[in-house]
């Protein structure tokens, strides 16, 4: 097949692939939000309808898809947010991350010298300080215009009065159903008395969450980090074999971070810094890429393909080796986000072939789990890029009774020993082993595009490691082959992240591109599993294209 064929028949494929979902998508020129789940989405909308600002909305949001999507996230973890403020033109970013206990230490995890699987993946060990509900309050304080109890309030009426399990969470219980009933209060959420899991269509109700949320709307947290909510999180943990105290919650603050900036094709990508790797990771690729012609590639064309994952395991490399909590080592941000590297980078990659491991740096892809994102865009021009998590599946499966809050398993995200991969395949170095109070390194990737002072896009997702790759990929859709917002999230994609050294395609990508990826190295595997992601593109005319990546079934609203 030439290459003309070739690039005739993956858009073929692209066009079946999305022909049943443009419905999805929606317009709107007064404010969107695009969630994971349409009732979050709705709910973002709603406050902006009310007079609410981007911030307000997010948070609403993000409360919200904690209720409906709460495998995914909730305010037993925590999250990233990036804010651009049209007003002034400046972009922040707030880390409301989880951090370890006080206690934790770097062998937590080990017994007799090994690493024992598990022990920082389910029970109370795999509990860090939760940040979510800090963070949330912290940017409603700074650039809300609405207190927590207003813009929770739909969060609070769908864990009072229920709603209807859509086919992600219905999936994510049945998938995890055995370490479900391991956990009693978990089970009784998500489980009947038969032990069988609750279905599509059927309607969950999460009355002790519902009374937790009030209660938080009511105080701004105190009693989350200072009273009694304080005191049964800590007691949970405590008998579930952890190390979180009441202490840790009670010191636990959000941090606002100088978010990370590059230029590509004329435009200003601002994301999150570390502790978080996915916007120094995106703006790495996006300088390696700056010079190539990528249209003239075609869309995942093998050439395309190959260029887009030697480009990623360079910079995976680079998180593996030096990203971690920049309180506690000292990230060479600046040079490896300086488009001289990028540069350097590009004179490396080999157009015939790839590499060993090594060739890249000196240091399983699982299915999309514990985490959400939503991107918001107000009337005013102001955005948020919010991402949450309690990291995989139902985070810890640890339920404080009485109070439905589902703890993270967070510590999973650090590195329990230098070189050992952890529930992702990722691995890390010393940069990112534990250490009191310390926050681990994460994939999330909230991100927002600037042309001209105006937002342009705001991007990120859900799925561990994948979140970096499809964003990116989301990105690039949308800003060089000029996707709208639905094809941007909806088109397959790949994934590297350069050990384990597989690329992974998804199985929509067109399989004659296999023979040649193949020919010149790569170990590909096909794969149904990919991240979420939530994107808003706002044309020069002011007009917002939102979309929710159909892989979740989440729904995008605007008006």
């Amino acid at each position: 097949m030439d290459r003309r064929s070739f690039a005739l028949a993956g858009l073929l494929s692209a066009a079946l692939l999305l022909a049943p979902i443009r419905a999805w998508a929606v317009e709107g020129y007064r404010g969107a939000v695009a969630a994971e789940h349409r009732l979050a989405s709705e709910a973002g909308l709603a406050i902006l309808q009310e007079g609410g600002n981007a911030v307000d909305a997010a948070v609403a949001a993000a409360l919200a898809v904690g209720v409906v999507n709460p495998s995914s996230c909730g305010i037993g973890g925590g999250g990233f947010m990036v804010f651009f403020e049209q007003s002034s033109g400046r972009v922040y970013a707030l880390d409301y991350r989880e951090s370890a206990p006080a206690a934790a230490h770097r062998d937590l995890y080990l017994r007799d010298g090994t690493v024992v699987a598990g022990l920082s993946t389910e029970g109370g060990l795999a509990v860090a300080t939760p940040g979510e509900l800090a963070g949330l309050v912290t940017a409603l304080r700074r650039f809300g215009s609405m207190p927590l109890g207003v813009v929770a309030r739909e969060a609070i009426r769908l864990a009072r009065e229920g709603f209807a399990v859509e086919g992600h969470l219905a999936r994510a219980i049945e998938s995890h159903r055995e370490v479900i009933a391991r956990h009693a209060e978990l089970a009784k959420i998500f489980l009947h008395e038969d032990g069988s899991g609750r279905r599509e269509g059927e309607t969950l109700r999460q009355l002790d969450l519902a009374r937790t949320l009030e209660e938080a709307g009511r105080d701004g947290g105190e009693s989350f980090y200072r009273g009694r909510v304080a005191r049964a999180i800590a007691e949970i943990v405590a008998r579930e074999g952890g190390v979180m105290s009441a202490e840790d919650l009670a010191a636990y603050q959000p941090v606002w971070r100088q978010p990370t900036h590059g230029r590509f094709r004329g435009q200003d990508v601002y994301g999150m810094p570390p502790p978080s790797s996915g916007g120094g990771v995106i703006t790495a690729v996006l300088n390696t890429l700056a010079a190539d012609d990528l249209p003239q590639l075609e869309h995942n064309s093998p050439t395309y393909i190959h260029l887009i994952a030697e480009s990623l395991k360079f910079a995976f490399a680079d998180r593996a080796a030096v990203y971690g909590d920049p309180t506690f080592y000292p990230v060479p941000l600046a040079r490896l986000l300086a488009p001289a590297h990028g540069r350097a980078v590009r004179r490396r990659l080999s157009a015939p072939r790839t590499h060993p491991v090594h060739y890249y740096g000196n240091s399983s892809t699982p299915d999309d789990a514990g985490t959400a994102h939503l991107s918001v865009v107000d009337a005013e021009g102001n955005a948020v890029a919010l991402t949450t998590s309690v990291n995989t599946g139902f985070g810890s499966k640890v339920v404080v009774p009485g109070m439905g809050i589902i703890l993270n398993n967070t510590m999973d995200d650090f590195s329990a020993q230098p070189g050992v991969p952890n529930a992702y395949g990722l691995i890390g170095s010393e940069a990112n082993s534990i250490a009191a109070r310390k926050r681990p390194l994460s994939s999330m990737s909230p991100t927002i595009v600037v042309e001209n002072g105006r937002v342009s896009a705001v991007a990120g997702g859900s799925g561990g490691p994948l979140i970096i790759t499809a964003t990116l990929q989301v990105l690039l859709n949308a800003l060089v082959f000029q996707h709208d917002a639905m094809a941007a999230v909806s088109a397959p994609r790949i994934h590297h992240q350069w050990a384990p050294p597989f690329l992974m395609l998804d199985e929509a990508i067109n399989p004659l591109s296999d023979f040649p990826l193949g020919r010149i190295g790569h170990k590909i595997h096909r794969s149904k599993r990919g991240a979420s992601v939530q994107l808003i593109r706002r044309s020069v005319d002011g007009r917002l294209d939102a979309a929710s990546d159909p892989r979740k079934g989440g729904r995008a609203a605007a008006w």
